[in-house]
């Protein structure tokens, strides 16, 4: 299967000469390219592409701004000529997997193509792994998978495996990236994990919660907040080392 590549760059001359020389590969295909942020938005609908080689200063909107817009499991290489090490720091911190300064030698991003389809492949399985282990933490302490705060709490626990620091914006990034995903608003969100947390309780298996977590934390008259709550799931979790 070939790995399918989506080109953001204003510099039309480079655009086609990276367009030219992965076309005469066999394992790739470029299925869109685009001259500013906007457009590769845009386009970022239909093409799909596994990995995306991003420039940073462009017209419209810029790389960052592309960064900022992308889901956390797109792939992206940046590829710019901003050397800084704010620059780099930045771009890595929105979600970019490398950058790449220019000029460079279109074997070497042809390496760090491969590396990263190989990450993400990793990621793949450490992602189901975490999972099963979420879930059965869920039927452990008996929230039910049919309601929606079951997929709201799951989804928030993984941003806070991810990035611990997201716990203490929870109503300022945390509901309103957990919405994004699911099409939905940050109060709706907020409102589906209180219900599934108490949805818990209700079925009276505080001391499944307590031993969980391995100390006696709640008792049948109080609970957590939403925060509390993912928190101490992913913070058990992290000590497991997941």
């Amino acid at each position: 299967m070939k790995t399918k590549l989506m080109i953001v760059d204003d510099d039309e001359e480079f655009a086609a000469s990276l367009g030219a020389y992965f076309a005469g590969k066999n394992d790739y295909e470029v299925t869109a390219a685009a001259a500013d942020g906007e457009e590769a938005l845009e386009k970022l609908r239909t093409a799909d592409p596994d990995v995306i080689l991003l420039d940073i200063v462009m017209p419209k909107l810029d790389g960052y701004g592309v960064l900022e817009k992308l889901d956390s499991s797109r792939r992206v290489i940046v590829m710019s000529a901003l050397s800084s090490g704010s620059f780099v720091t930045k771009a890595i911190n929105l979600g970019a997997r490398y950058y790449m300064m220019k000029p460079f030698r279109f074997e070497q991003l042809e390496a760090r193509i491969v590396e990263c389809m190989k990450s993400s492949a990793v990621s793949r399985i450490k992602n189901k792994t975490l999972e099963e282990k979420i879930t059965n933490i869920f039927i452990t302490v008996g929230i039910p998978a049919h309601i929606k705060g079951y997929q709201f709490l799951r989804e928030a626990i993984k941003m806070a495996i991810d990035n611990p620091d997201v716990i203490n914006s929870i109503t300022k990034r945390l509901y309103p990236e957990v919405a994004r995903r699911f099409n939905t608003s940050p109060s709706k969100v907020e409102r589906a994990i209180r219900h599934a947390i108490e949805v818990a309780w209700n079925r009276g298996k505080i001391e499944n919660i307590n031993s969980l977590f391995g100390v006696r934390v709640y008792s049948h008259n109080e609970k957590p907040t939403n925060g509390e709550f993912i928190a101490l799931v992913a913070d058990k979790m992290l000590l497991e080392s997941v």
